[in-house]
Formats: structure tokens, sequence, C-alpha cells
């Protein structure tokens, strides 16, 4: 199987959500089963069965995140030496060519991606247009609002 780039920044928060769901939220949940348990009549406990429906959505996560973790290669850019190319991991500034408005975006690992925050999936048509561009370059892309052109204006590795 192929290996998922994934900043460092990305894999730490992965890391840190798997050992919060091993050490904090699968320990409570299956407290929570027990006093529910010590409650009685499990068919008609409702604290059961939603700690019991918990537990399965924590287990799930947990499975996903290690198998995840597993299929990693986690990039270092500031490690790299782009010589000013877009790569995975960059921050860029762009300039929208048509409204004149300013954007940052850095270039992420799909599960990192949060346009919210101006992080990107390196897989988005605006990151592919990107990756290899250089400061000055001029880029075009379809996006789902038709086609846009940007002009790089910086490129960072942080």
């Amino acid at each position: 199987m192929n290996k998922v780039p994934v900043t460092v920044r990305g894999h730490e928060l992965l890391t840190e959500e798997l050992k919060r769901l091993k050490s904090k939220d699968r320990p409570s949940v299956i407290k929570a089963i027990a006093e529910a348990r010590a409650h009685g009549d499990l068919k008609e406990n409702a604290e059961y069965h939603a700690a019991k429906d918990q537990q399965g959505f924590i287990e799930a996560r947990i499975k996903e995140l290690e198998a995840k973790l597993s299929n990693l290669q986690v990039i270092d850019v500031t490690a790299i030496d782009a010589k000013g190319k877009i790569i995975f991991g960059s921050t860029v500034e762009l300039i929208d060519e048509g409204s004149g408005k300013e954007t940052v975006y850095k270039i992420v690992g799909e599960d990192e991606a949060d346009i919210k925050i101006g992080l990107i999936s390196f897989t988005s048509p605006i990151a592919r247009a990107l990756i290899g561009k250089n400061e000055g370059d001029v880029v075009n892309f379809q996006a789902p609002s038709g086609e846009k052109q940007y002009e790089v204006i910086e490129v960072r590795y942080e």
C-alpha cells in the first residue's frame, strides 16, 4: 500500500488523538458501562446502551487511527531544500487575479485539510495546480465556481 503524506503537525494531531482515546476516553467509557451495569436490567437501561454505543465509536476510531498512522509518510517541509518551489507542506500566499483578494494556503494531507483555516489538501485542484510553481508564477485552475487565476506572491516553508 502507498504511503500517505502528512505534515509533522498533522502527525502530531493524529498521535495525540489516539493517545487521548486510549488513555482517557476508553477507560471512562468502560467505567460508565460498569456503572450502568450496576443499575440492573440491561434491556431497558439507556445509560448502558449509550455507553456501549460510545465504546463502539471509540474502538472504531482507535482502529482507524492506528491504520492511518501505520501508513503515513511524515514530511517535514523545513528539512527540504525546495529551492523556492511549492511542495507538499508549503505555505503559499496568493493574489486572485480577478478580485485582487489575497489568500494564504498551506498544502497538507487529506486528514489535515480545513479550508476555513487555510489548510488545503494536496489532492485539491488548486494544490495540484500550485505544486511545482515558484513565486511570481501565475496559476490557472478549475474551481467549483469556474476558472480561477492566481499569482504566487510568496512561498514559505514553516
